[in-house]
């Protein structure tokens, strides 16, 4: 029950991270005040794999985790609300058409071996960026006039509309209004980023990276380094169950984000559960006869028990974007029909000449979990009746992400948590050109939507717009959404402030503290 409760409770702090942002950026506060004595390094028990520590490739949500800790942007995460704050600039003035962002740049910012951050910093910054070929988020770029013609090779860096007027003023013009724009900007991959190596312009540096340990310590040379309480950061990389629930017990783990036995933790309290903006679903990549179809599609969808699906899952998926405050609710795929699902088929076959009788292959690329196999099965009965040959491929779990643009399949899983507080930053996944693209879907209804929603300055009328296109996707039958996302984090709150449950699980590093924790004697006569 505790558990249960606690989850509604976390559930109920969805509503304000979604809130309009405005132009004040004030600090939320609710923030609590750090203790300046009794300060040490806070040790966190993470998943274990090889950091990508370029925030514009890095694509993880550990790295993402990690990265608030090294590197900042133009505005940063409020560590309650998610709601955007000034960080490398203290001001933004908006023109009438809302396209003109004219953004101050701190004055005295440094990177972390003493060079200025400037405007022109943060241009070079971005500039960077959409030159990247590896990059992922690059496209989140594209409002900005002449980013996507820069980025896709059509274009020039000079063409691309950032303009720097002096050290501290940088002139950004928009192909349309973006009032999701700050909240953007606070992902890591908009982070100001140094042309030199081992530099860094969020509040700690990396210090070592050895037996198994990535330790961060305080940067100096951060504008606001004043408020950065604690020494630094030890990240233990460890999947060993066990060994992280002992050391979070004994105390010689502050905080465990992966790989932990909630049963056997000593102190219940400590077991922060949430619901999370994301969303586990699968996907067609939209390349090989006949499921680049949505006739063939649909008639895959509509066999699909989807009760048996979602079996189990705390919160089961029948949309991509997640249930937020204001957003419509539209339908979702949760209805299915086998006798409907063979007609669908039967009719497809007939309009584009597939024999009745033919099976056709349709092959799902998954990781060589056995879970996964489990999942096929499913698949497999459930479309067999439609004529269709389930071929499973399957790669390393640590592989699966990195090959999806080169791998011939025809359907894969993906598992998504929003990169900033709003529904575009699902829909993006879908828009034709994105660079997060890995479907290939291209619709110019789908885009002219999302086009639409992002010259609408009403926040209401815009979600609206954004429904209609997400009805788009859904009826074109290009994703099979599954679940969506539970954090599980053990933290003990009442030892280390500054930290907040929230809907993207990002805790951001800067405003970690450690308290004096009261030890509860029993009254003993």
């Amino acid at each position: 029950m505790r558990l249960t409760k606690k989850i509604l409770a976390l559930t109920l702090l969805l509503v304000p991270c979604f809130s309009a942002w405005t132009d004040d950026a004030e600090k939320a506060d609710n923030v609590e005040t750090k203790p300046r004595e009794g300060q040490r390094t806070v040790v966190i028990a993470e998943a274990d794999y090889d950091y990508d520590l370029n925030p514009q490739t890095a694509s993880y949500t550990t790295e993402a985790q990690v990265l608030t800790g090294l590197f900042e942007g133009l505005f940063s995460y409020n560590p309650v609300n998610l709601e955007p704050e000034y960080a490398l600039c203290t001001d933004v003035k908006l023109s009438r058409d809302q396209k003109r962002w004219t953004f101050t740049i701190r004055k005295g910012a440094k990177f972390s071996n003493g060079d200025p951050i400037t405007a022109q910093t943060v241009k070079d910054s971005w500039l960077s960026l959409l030159s990247n070929p590896d990059a992922s988020f690059a496209s989140m770029l594209d409002c900005i006039s002449g980013a996507a013609e820069y980025r896709t090779g059509k274009g020039s860096a000079d063409g691309v509309r950032i303009t720097v007027r002096g050290d501290n003023t940088l002139v950004v013009h928009l192909n349309q209004p973006a009032s999701q724009f700050p909240r953007m900007l606070c992902h890591h991959a908009f982070a100001i980023v140094s042309k030199k190596e081992n530099v860094y312009s969020g509040p700690f540096v990396v210090e070592s990276i050895k037996d198994g340990c990535l330790n961060l310590v305080k940067n100096e040379n951060y504008w606001d380094k004043d408020s950065v309480s604690i020494p630094g950061i030890k990240i233990i990389r460890s999947e060993d169950e066990d060994e992280n629930t002992a050391l979070f017990n004994t105390g010689d783990v502050d905080w465990v984000a992966s790989s932990m036995d909630v049963e056997k933790i000593i102190d219940s309290d400590a077991v922060y559960y949430g619901p999370e903006f994301g969303t586990f679903f699968l996907f067609f990549k939209i390349k090989n006869k006949p499921w680049n179809k949505p006739e063939f599609r649909r008639a895959l969808l509509e066999a699909i028990p989807y009760d048996k699906l979602r079996d189990g899952y705390i919160s089961p998926a029948t949309t991509l974007v997640y249930p937020l405050s204001g957003y419509p609710n539209i339908p979702g795929l949760d209805d299915y029909d086998i006798e409907d699902a063979v007609v669908l088929m039967n009719e497809a076959r007939k309009k584009y000449g597939i024999p009745l009788d033919m099976q056709i292959p349709l092959v799902l690329a998954l990781n060589e979990s056995s879970y996964m196999q489990d999942f096929a099965e499913l698949l497999r009965n459930a479309w067999k009746p439609l004529g269709v040959k389930l071929v499973v491929q399957t790669k390393d779990a640590m592989q699966y992400m990195s090959s999806i643009d080169t791998w011939n399949a025809d359907l894969f899983y993906y598992s998504w948590i929003g990169d900033y507080a709003d529904p575009m930053a699902f829909l993006e996944l879908f828009r034709g050109g994105s660079t997060l693209n890995h479907s290939r879907y291209s619709n110019s209804v789908f885009d002219g939507l999302l086009n639409k929603a992002a010259t609408t300055l009403d926040v209401s009328e815009r979600y609206k717009i954004l429904g209609q296109a997400e009805e788009k996707l859904l009826s074109d039958a290009v994703l099979i959404p599954i679940y969506h996302q539970v954090s599980l984090n053990i933290i003990d709150t009442d030892c280390i402030g500054g930290w907040s449950p929230n809907a993207l699980d990002i805790h951001p590093f800067k405003y970690l503290f450690v308290k004096k924790k009261k030890i509860n004697l029993p009254n003993m006569i």
